[in-house]
């Protein structure tokens, strides 16, 4: 992080100074009183289960001198404890973190980009990192830092020399993605596809597409937004009717920047083609895009990750990266931790894909598991939450999708996840072993019955199921 006055703080986080030395220097950001340190900012983050508040003292006995805080009882409190303090005091304290990330990041001339979707944004994110880095000092979002905290915190790992910077957002409800696009302002945005992830508070999948476009509030006609053509929701027809709709709610939305498509249809502007799954090996595919032809090869897991591929190539040609560039960034690529990580232990080959889930993502895995050699296919899936009224519906089709594949053995866990068994119980007519549970522990019981040597396992689930503990559970075996 450059370093910021009190002043440039207090200025930036539209605040005011409570007490202190506006020329005294910060270094560093943190949230959490126990790596706060002398030269830190010390933000007292109001959350749902702990106010940051509570533990400023705690930040000050640990040497941090800077505060920004908006509890006039703890600013009373601490400036009598702690005379060497600086306080800058904000009426809230998410925004004001919000409102100094964009304030620091305005200092740079830096490329900025944003990627977004239902389904694949962080390996998207990933990629394009790889990408970018080839050729410039680029940084991008740690692990799942991409809500209205996480991101934030991420601009002021920009330091002096960077040159580009990529931002995952993330959103759950309408207005959270177009405050984070406020922050970044990008300018090449990427949609990856518009899927099912929080349909339970969006409820169509027209209103995703609505909150996901949100990327696009702040965007010029000298930018430009990716998106994966091939999704239904993510035409040139279906993105401008959308854009029309903002544009009505709102006319001073701009919607003059470039619309760059990427897909495998014919008419798309970055095509892909020749797309191959290869197991264990990754998957190769080949890439035109503005006149030029690259063969790719990615040693990830999965053929869907082509289309991620795509939307990280295009828009890293759009910052100077050639094809031949991006494809020898990407052959280095490796798996993130719990997303489609393969791994050999006790002669079981492991599929851990206990990050996230969502119906797409979960078919999608079930194709990884397909893809890969070995004696039976065990697919162990969790519940998927976030559906709402769509939850009995979505885990059913990922049953049947699973019988469809030919999985061996379908293994369910939750309480919706009951109707991926009947799902795949009526799609497999006997054909598959089908095993359903309300809780994992009969299964961590029963796990070295069930599973055995030369099988492929895939273990997928929502975050919050914690599945990782049955992954660890095969790994024991």
């Amino acid at each position: 992080m450059k370093a910021l006055t009190i002043r440039q703080i207090a200025q930036g986080a539209k605040g005011s100074l409570a007490r202190g030395n506006e020329n005294d220097l910060v270094k560093k950001i943190v949230i959490d009183s126990r790596n706060a340190q002398q030269g830190d900012l010390f933000v007292a983050i109001r959350g749902a289960k702990q106010d940051g508040h509570r533990f400023a003292k705690n930040a000050a006995e640990a040497g941090c001198r800077s505060f920004l805080l908006s509890d006039d009882a703890v600013i009373a409190e601490l400036s009598d404890s702690c005379r060497e303090a600086n306080i800058i005091r904000v009426e809230d304290t998410t925004k004001g973190l919000q409102e100094l990330a964009r304030y620091y990041l305005g200092l740079f001339q830096i490329k900025k980009l944003a990627v977004t979707g239902s389904t694949g944004k962080t390996t998207t994110k990933e990629m394009l990192y790889a990408i970018l880095s080839s050729k410039y000092r680029a940084v991008r979002n740690l692990g799942n830092f991409n809500n209205e905290i996480g991101m934030p915190l991420t601009a002021f790992t920009v330091e002096e020399d960077t040159e580009a910077a990529v931002f995952e957002m993330g959103m759950s409800s309408f207005g959270e993605i177009s405050v984070l696009a406020d922050i970044v302002r990008p300018e090449i945005a990427v949609i990856t596809n518009i899927g099912t992830s929080h349909i339970e508070y969006l409820k169509t999948r027209e209103n995703i597409l609505k909150a996901k476009m949100e990327i696009t509030d702040f965007m010029s006609e000298d930018d430009c937004l990716i998106i994966n053509s091939d999704n239904d929701l993510l035409t040139t027809k279906s993105v401008s009717a959308c854009m029309q709709e903002k544009y009505r709610e709102n006319y001073k939305y701009g919607g003059n920047f470039d619309i760059i498509t990427a897909g495998e249809n014919s008419g798309a502007d970055c095509r892909l083609s020749e797309r191959k799954d290869l197991g264990d090996g990754g998957i190769s595919f080949r890439l035109t895009y503005k006149g030029q032809t690259q063969d790719f090869h990615l040693p990830l897991l999965g053929n869907h990750n082509g289309f991620n591929a795509m939307l990280a190539v295009a828009a890293g040609v759009e910052c100077g990266v050639s094809l031949e560039e991006a494809a020898k960034a990407l052959e280095k690529m490796e798996p993130e931790s719990r997303r489609l990580q393969i791994e050999e232990c006790s002669g079981i080959k492991l599929i851990d894909d206990t990050y996230n889930a969502s119906p797409d993502s979960m078919m999608a895995a079930i194709d990884v598991l397909m893809s890969v050699e070995g004696r039976r296919k065990v697919a162990i899936l969790a519940d998927i939450l976030e559906m709402g009224d769509t939850a009995e519906e979505y885990h059913r089709s990922v049953g049947e999708y699973a019988s469809q594949k030919k999985v061996d053995v379908v293994i369910s866990i939750g309480q919706n996840a009951k109707y991926i068994a009947e799902g795949a119980r009526a799609a497999s007519a006997g054909a598959a072993r089908v095993i359903w549970h309300d809780t994992k522990e009969p299964l961590l019981a029963a796990i070295s019955q069930i599973i055995k040597p030369g099988d492929v396992v895939l273990v997928k689930g929502s975050n919050s199921m914690r599945m990782t503990e049955v992954a660890g559970a095969i790994r024991s075996l």
